[in-house]
């Protein structure tokens, strides 16, 4: 678990921040025996990309997500989630701004290229990670590419994919579903938040949990820190006027005077959500 970084507080904004503490890139030399650290590590070139910040807008520039706007510029890098066959060394364990969990570089001596994929806990640098699913090659290792089929119960993977399509499930950080059970077509997975889910055995998943687990107990402790990332502060409906949304208006302060309600009025509360499509 990644330890908390908590300032002495000389301001009102520090008296409760808690911030991840980010350790330097290690490189050992053997033959030299010592140690040199690198402050800043540059992101893939190829791997990256610039996505415009829309600010909640839709196509229509009006405004659908009211909570997004503003925040510091950053780079999209784009993660390998199926990789299958592809193998390599784990060069860096690097941070991504559009994700809670950490990601590693991998190089591949097979392709003589660089690719990205989440870095599951316990994952170092001059690890090596395989994708191979044949089975005289099983190496149970955390970073290894899996059938679900292949795995022992009780086990945790994450980045849970179904075949041709992209990963879907356990991708954040400290996230990882565990094998409880199977049958000759079906797989069932714990989730993290205690749902189980059926798979099919075919279904591939990475073995372990993924990393920077105390990512759930950062707390920014001032408004401008969630400006720097894109936050917004979110105004209640009651404290709108009627044209802003269905709970505003009235004389003096009100609860609303019906069912919470989206501002496009639809149920918030006890409604269920899951679509269940007919076959």
């Amino acid at each position: 678990m990644i330890s908390l970084n908590q300032r002495k507080p000389i301001t009102p904004s520090q008296r409760h921040l808690r911030l991840l503490s980010k350790p330097f890139n290690i490189h050992f030399w053997p033959d030299i025996s010592y140690f040199i650290y690198d402050l800043k590590i540059s992101c893939l070139k190829n791997q990256t990309l610039f996505l415009k910040n829309k600010s909640g807008r839709n196509n229509k520039g009006r405004i659908t997500v009211f909570t997004k706007g503003s925040g510091h510029k950053k780079k999209y890098r784009q993660i390998t989630f199926l990789r299958t066959g592809l193998s390599g060394i784990v060069e860096y364990i690097e941070h991504d701004p559009y994700r809670s969990t950490k990601i590693a570089r991998i190089f591949s001596e097979k392709t003589n290229s660089f690719f990205y994929i989440l870095a599951p806990q316990g994952l170092r640098r001059g690890h090596f990670v395989s994708s191979q699913l044949r089975e005289s090659e099983m190496n149970f290792k955390i970073g290894n590419l899996f059938f679900l089929k292949d795995l022992p119960l009780g086990v945790f993977v994450h980045n849970i994919f179904f075949p041709k399509k992209e990963g879907g499930f356990s991708r954040s950080a400290g996230c990882g579903a565990q094998i409880i059970s199977k049958d000759e077509v079906q797989c069932r997975l714990r989730l993290n938040s205690g749902q189980q889910r059926l798979f099919r055995l075919n279904t591939e998943a990475t073995l372990g949990v993924l990393s920077n687990s105390s990512h759930r107990f950062v707390n920014l402790a001032k408004a401008g820190r969630s400006r720097w990332l894109n936050k917004r502060p979110s105004v209640r409906g009651v404290a709108m006027n009627p044209i802003d949304h269905p709970h505003g208006g009235g004389e003096g302060k009100t609860s609303g005077g019906r069912p919470s309600v989206t501002p496009w009025g639809k149920i918030t509360k006890g409604k269920p959500t899951k679509k269940n499509h007919s076959k």
